[in-house]
């Protein structure tokens, strides 16, 4: 069935990869990162990104080497373990991204006890807001600025008095935090984005796969209609040859055109609904479809065929009759005289149409029961369920059912507006 084939998944931000972010690429997409569980590749921008913020790592911790040299009455030894804890914090920001949490964590006891790993503290704060939700956010975030206070005790700032050192890094700890915050609700609207165009691209091809079902199903109920009626009567007509070999010459000809006839108008509407199927055109581009006004012709030919068709016909301005309605008419007409002609051939059929714009039109086809008995024939009530839908779907309904002397009757009303 169609709908149990997989709907191809379209591809995550096609083109220039390289400029985005690689946590907001598809890590399936990636190259070498089709199973889930493996993070995806730096892309050029992270290699980028992550040298930037190595750099700018490095480069507050050189100006606050400067602030550390010139603190009075630091111990040389914990000045030498200020500058090897900020080299190892500086080094750590290459583990930003796969431990945003871990990281930004450590950073807070470190930067307490390290001026030097100050800028590899708001790097690792800078990466956990981007990363990850704001309640990891405000606990490192508080918990850096309750510290700053208490550093800046411990250790004044030579060249900032106190006040102005514990706002500044206050505010420096909120601009980290606020620029974090913009990224990545950035990263996200492209995300949501992502997930909205694969969506749209989901549902138009699932659009266009229901659209194709319900052309190849409206093309099988033409198929049915068309060549059932048409091989119904090369059966008849061939059953005749056979079981009467000695009938007159007249009666052979005129059987032998029918079979003709039916044969070459069944490959005809054969050719047209195949010459559909190559076009990818509605059936509507082959042969005009047949309308009201042919239903006198489709009698006319059940008569020739030899069959008693009785014609009766009240409906107000026939001309009138919509295309859609006209046309289902007379599909319900052709199956019904095909169903007589194989479940009871030699009964006299009555087919009464009537109706008028306000009240819609009524087909009834009436058939009594067959004179002899007959065969049962495979596949039956097919056509009916498929005439049933054509009724349904210009909002009207068919109703059928054996009647209690044994015919059939098919009872149809379809809307005129």
């Amino acid at each position: 069935m169609s709908g149990d084939r997989p709907v191809p998944e379209p591809p995550a931000f096609p083109g220039r990869r390289w400029l985005l972010p690689s946590a907001v690429l598809d890590p399936a997409q990636e190259p070498g990162g089709g199973r889930p569980d493996r993070r995806p590749r730096r892309t050029a921008r992270d290699w980028v990104v992550d040298f930037t913020c190595f750099l700018l790592a490095v480069g507050i911790g050189l100006l606050a080497l400067d602030t550390v040299n010139k603190e009075v009455g630091l111990p040389d030894a914990y000045a030498t373990l200020d500058q090897v804890l900020g080299a190892l914090a500086c080094a750590a920001v290459w583990l930003r991204r796969r431990w945003p949490t871990g990281l930004a964590v450590a950073m807070v006891p470190v930067c307490f006890v390290s001026a030097t790993a100050g800028g590899a503290g708001l790097v690792a704060l800078f990466t956990l807001t981007v990363h990850r939700p704001f309640r990891y956010v405000a606990g490192v975030a508080g918990v850096s600025v309750l510290l700053n206070p208490v550093f800046y005790w411990l250790r004044p700032d030579p060249d900032v008095s106190y006040p102005w050192a514990v706002f500044l890094s206050a505010v420096l700890t909120g601009a980290i935090v606020g620029w974090g915050m913009f990224v990545r609700s950035k990263r996200q609207l492209m995300l949501s984005f992502r997930d909205r165009a694969r969506r749209a691209e989901t549902e138009a091809a699932l659009r266009a796969e229901k659209a194709q079902r319900l052309a190849r199903e409206a093309i099988a109920r033409e198929m049915h209609d068309v060549l059932a009626h048409r091989l119904t009567l090369l059966s008849v007509h061939a059953g005749a040859l056979e079981f009467r070999p000695d009938a007159p010459r007249a009666e052979i000809v005129r059987a032998a055109g029918v079979i003709r006839e039916s044969a070459h108008e069944a490959l005809q509407d054969l050719r047209e609904i195949i010459g559909v199927l190559r076009a990818g055109d509605s059936d509507d581009a082959g042969r005009p479809q047949p309308t009201f006004a042919a239903l006198d012709g489709l009698v006319a030919e059940s008569r020739v065929a030899g069959m008693k068709v009785v014609l009766d016909s009240h409906v107000t301005d026939p001309a009138a009759v919509p295309a859609s309605v006209g046309r289902t008419a007379y599909r319900i007409a052709q199956e019904c005289l095909t169903n007589a002609r194989k479940h009871a051939p030699g009964a006299e059929v009555t087919v009464t149409v009537s109706g008028a714009p306000t009240d819609g039109l009524t087909v009834r086809v009436r058939n009594p029961a067959p004179p002899g008995e007959v065969p049962p024939v495979p596949g039956s009530g097919q056509g009916l369920i498929g005439l049933t839908e054509r009724a349904t779907l210009i909002g009207g309904r068919l109703e059928h059912g054996p009647e209690a002397d044994g015919g059939f009757e098919v009872r149809a009303w379809l809307p005129w507006a």
